[in-house]
């Protein structure tokens, strides 16, 4: 998994860096509210591990900005020392998952983030092979040919979701709002590049079994030319 670290104390920083990296994940952390929320917009999180109290604001914040705008999909764990009642309701109502108390041990908080994840994204795929084409979502890789493609972590969450919706004519506006998120402050245009790179890099021109169009005034249809059926591992 992918997963957001909110967290200002350097020493909580570098312990929760460590264990996840020891259990194989890959994260992000951010020192303040303001910082989290900026990178919530640009980089895709399978998860994401929130500090109670921060210099310039809470956990809480983020949990809500989180919510209204990106929904129910990814798991939300709250970070907190305070484990009395009224704290733990509080969380919980503003739509986490669950929460640990301070200081954190390191099987119980790797365990509850894993169920955490596996409630928020049930029956989830892990590995997505399409002919030329294979996908790992969780290590966010997405192979051609065998071969590593670099991709922005946009560009690959578009060609996740294109990719899980073939045949479906999908207009810009419901790319935008399913790839970035709602409220965000991008417009249709960032689709059309995005779509445009993917085109490129993946070949999707029919060469290799998928081919991307453009519907004229409405947005874009991915469809398989050939025979290739999806198959998971």
């Amino acid at each position: 998994m992918h997963i957001g670290i909110l967290e200002d104390d350097t020493d909580q920083q570098a312990l929760l860096g460590l264990w996840l990296a020891l259990s194989q994940h890959s994260f992000t952390v951010f020192g303040t509210v303001a910082l989290m929320l900026q990178g919530l917009k640009r980089e895709h999180f399978d998860a994401l591990l929130l500090d109670w109290r921060l210099p310039d604001g809470s956990g809480i914040e983020v949990l809500q900005w989180v919510r209204n705008n990106m929904g129910w999909d990814m798991a939300v764990l709250i970070l907190t020392a305070c484990d009395d009642e009224s704290t733990v309701v509080q969380a919980l109502q503003a739509g986490a998952d669950d929460f640990v108390v301070k200081p954190p041990k390191q099987a119980e908080l790797l365990a509850r983030m894993s169920a955490a994840a596996r409630r928020a994204s049930p029956g989830g795929l892990p590995v997505l092979r399409l002919g030329a084409y294979e996908i790992d979502v969780p290590r966010h890789i997405l192979c051609m040919d065998g071969m590593p493609v670099a991709m922005t972590q946009k560009e690959f969450d578009l060609a996740v979701y294109l990719f899980q919706s073939p045949a479906k004519l999908l207009s810009r506006d419901h790319l935008l709002n399913k790839v970035w998120g709602l409220n965000i402050e991008v417009d249709t245009r960032t689709v059309d590049t995005h779509v445009s790179r993917l085109r490129k890099k993946l070949s999707l021109d029919g060469r290799r079994g998928w081919k991307m169009s453009p519907v004229y005034g409405y947005g874009y249809r991915l469809d398989r030319v050939d025979a290739i059926e999806p198959s998971l591992i």
